[in-house]
């Protein structure tokens, strides 16, 4: 017997698809994307597309994951000044405030010195080890001064953050990292991670990335071109309910 429920969630994913596709075509139609949720991906622009310049989403796919590695095996605190670390950074300045209320490189700058400070190791190989190679994202990797990742190997990231699993990356810090950690400060921020409509999480401009715990679903859309109106179309269509007959 079909539930009411799971018609409901089929339709849903279905018309999910069908607006992505219209929004992406009209405006960007060699744009990469794909929607899918701790199972895999459910639609996307291409399966077997190859690895693709994603450098904007570099602290999302490599230095938040590695920082939380870090914090589950104790080896980092989030609320200890990173000065007891014996690395160089402003007075009382801590991972949970770069995490938090800074941006930009010099934030994610500081925190990779901690990491490497911490584990003797560069952030690539920190990376891979702790963090790809386990997800099975075969063909993500620095070179040319960026990094490079195929479509499927997104996929494999972002569904496992929303998977019961707990290795590589625990529930406990995606958890802490999907809520709001900045009190009453504008903006509003998780640990890296930004609030934005619909329950969502996201990170990223050009290209971007998406979690809806409460679905749950992710996407991602790496356009040819700077987004303007699409990057929140893209979201719209993706998340924004969808009215059942």
């Amino acid at each position: 017997m079909t539930l009411q429920s799971d018609r409901a969630d089929a339709a849903d994913a279905a018309g999910v698809e069908v607006r992505i596709r219209a929004v992406v075509q009209a405006a960007d139609p060699d744009a990469v994307w794909a929607v899918g949720g701790p199972d895999g991906p459910h639609a996307g622009s291409a399966d077997e597309a190859p690895a693709l310049d994603v450098g904007g989403l570099k602290p999302v796919l490599a230095l938040w994951p590695v920082i939380g590695s870090l914090v589950a095996e104790e080896a980092l605190r989030l609320h200890t000044p990173l000065a007891a670390y014996g690395v160089e950074a402003d007075a009382g300045t801590t991972a949970h405030h770069l995490l938090s209320h800074s941006t930009g490189p010099e934030a994610h700058t500081t925190l990779t010195r901690l990491a490497e400070h911490l584990t003797g190791l560069p952030l690539a190989e920190l990376a891979a080890t702790r963090v790809w190679h386990p997800l099975g994202m075969t063909g993500t990797a620095f070179a040319d001064d960026t990094l490079h990742a195929p479509p499927a190997d997104l996929a494999r990231f972002l569904g496992h953050l929303l998977s019961p699993a707990e290795h590589p990356l625990t529930r406990a810090w995606v958890t802490e990292s999907l809520r709001i950690r900045t009190g009453e400060l504008t903006p509003a921020r998780g640990l890296l991670w930004h609030p934005a409509p619909h329950g969502t999480w996201s990170y990223g401009e050009t290209p971007a990335v998406w979690l809806s715990p409460r679905l749950p679903r992710w996407a991602f859309l790496l356009p040819t071109h700077p987004p303007g109106p699409l990057r929140t179309t893209f979201r719209e269509a993706a998340f924004a309910p969808t009215p059942y007959p």
